[in-house]
């Protein structure tokens, strides 16, 4: 049995900022996580914006994380190299109803504390997106909103924590939980490989955060999986798209975006359908033609583009409003629940407000001084210099000259470095996202043979 101050389930964004927060302190700490790799849940489908939090519900509590975590995000960014660009938004408004709700939303945005947005005319509308389909009528300006690499934050944050000393539990699905015998006891969760045995518990388990609840003693929410479905469009379609273009929100959401990506695609989406179940992450039909059709109407010269992948993730919808998070001092237990999307920007300040919860219950959250440095993560993004691009590197290297996957140019020497990383993937999706390999228009088709084998071997190439 492995024992810990504390357990945090989920290797989430929000649970490996948790567990990186925590252990910059003295105590053990487990990173529990049913999959086996971090990431591979709601995490990795994200829209992938860091926003500014403009149309929150200001006085909220995701009002007040979304905000203070995109300036944490963005600091940690430059630390450890997750590519970040400052794209800007554009909301845009087609109906006299929807013009006649930006003066409502620009005052949304003040009221969080961002006065930065801007009302324009079409004209300037279709200044900043020429290519947007006709009928826009006016729109809002929000310069700070960013485009961002989900896999590499969440990657970021989990290294963090396994190299400031957490435990990094991967293939452990909780299945029951013990409650304290005695008031001073641990709580015992049971998983499918062992059991871990914790003084404190945080649930940041995303989809099966409800469940965990009732195994720990409360009954006060239901996750209903929310499928959001995405087109990837090829690079040649990012000239279309110079910055993310978004609908007025209505009461499901931000609707249907055309957003750049940091890896020199377009995407759109999500679309929004309430399942049941809990691993529905296929696309669908119906799906693919609703884009299709939102597509024609916000880009049509977007749908002329090929679509080099489709993929969808699930969110985990609640009830709430707001974000669920809530301390249990008897049970010794947090509650991090109902994190929607946003929970990509708001990851790290969720940490930090699950930490001051935790020290106020008198948890010893002394920090250690001897923490490593972040790590500098792999440079996944187009804006700034790939291994293949770099002289210097390939010469005291040659690893990095030899590139793999020609679509999205990466090297040996990168899928060589993400096989010793301090998570090295479990499969192939895994190295996808650490490297990008066979993510590009041909989907591995080229490629998928020779990384496949890389990733077998641990990244040691059959010449060497």
């Amino acid at each position: 049995m492995t024992s810990v101050d504390v357990a945090v389930v989920g290797a989430g964004i929000v649970g490996s900022a948790i567990a990186r927060d925590l252990a910059a302190s003295h105590l053990s700490v487990a990173l529990v996580e049913a999959r086996d790799d971090v990431g591979d849940g709601t995490s990795k489908a994200n829209t992938a914006i860091l926003h500014t939090g403009f149309d929150a519900r200001p006085g909220s509590l995701e009002s007040r994380l979304v905000a203070r975590g995109c300036r944490l995000l963005r600091e940690y960014a430059a630390r450890t190299g997750i590519p970040v660009e400052r794209t800007g938004a554009l909301l845009v408004a087609w109906t006299d109803e929807e013009v006649a709700a930006l003066p409502g939303l620009r005052a949304k945005a003040e009221a969080n504390g961002y006065t930065a947005c801007r009302q324009v005319t079409a004209e300037e509308v279709y200044a900043t997106v020429p290519h947007l389909g006709p009928g826009a009528l006016a729109g809002l300006t929000v310069p700070d909103e960013s485009i961002i690499c989900t896999w590499t934050t969440n990657l970021a944050l989990a290294t963090d924590a396994v190299r400031r000393g957490a435990a990094l539990l991967l293939g452990h699905r909780v299945t029951s939980v013990r409650l304290p015998a005695t008031p001073a006891g641990p709580t015992v969760l049971v998983t499918d490989r062992g059991e871990v045995a914790a003084r404190w518990v945080v649930n940041a388990a995303g989809l099966g955060a409800d469940h965990l609840d009732r195994m720990l003693g409360h009954d006060r929410f239901t996750v209903t999986p929310r499928r959001g479905e995405l087109l990837v469009f090829d690079k040649l379609a990012r000239p279309l798209a110079p910055t993310i273009v978004l609908p007025v929100p209505s009461s499901r959401g931000k609707g249907v975006l055309v957003s750049p990506t940091v890896y020199g695609n377009v995407m759109l989406g999500p679309t929004a359908e309430d399942l049941t179940d809990r691993s529905a992450t296929g696309t669908s039909e119906e799906g693919f033609a609703f884009l299709q059709g939102w597509g024609r109407r916000l880009m049509p010269a977007l749908l002329d583009e090929e679509v080099t992948a489709a993929y969808a993730g699930l969110r985990a919808a609640t009830d709430s409003d707001d974000y669920l998070v809530d301390l249990d001092v008897d049970r010794r237990y947090v509650l991090v629940g109902g994190i929607r999307s946003t929970g990509l920007t708001a990851g790290m300040a969720v940490a930090e407000h699950v930490c001051g919860l935790l020290a106020d219950a008198g948890l010893a959250l002394e920090p250690r001084p001897d923490l490593p440095e972040p790590p500098r993560m792999p440079q996944l993004g187009e804006a700034g210099p790939r291994p293949y691009q770099e002289a210097d590197r390939i010469a005291s290297d040659p690893a990095y000259g030899r590139i793999v996957c020609f679509c999205e140019r990466v090297t040996a020497g990168e899928i060589r470095d993400a096989c010793v990383s301090t998570i090295p993937p479990a499969d192939s999706d895994g190295l996808r996202r650490r490297t990008r390999a066979m993510n590009g228009r041909c989907q591995g088709f080229y490629c998928g043979a020779h990384v496949r084998a890389l990733l077998a071997s641990g990244g040691v190439e059959a010449s060497s």
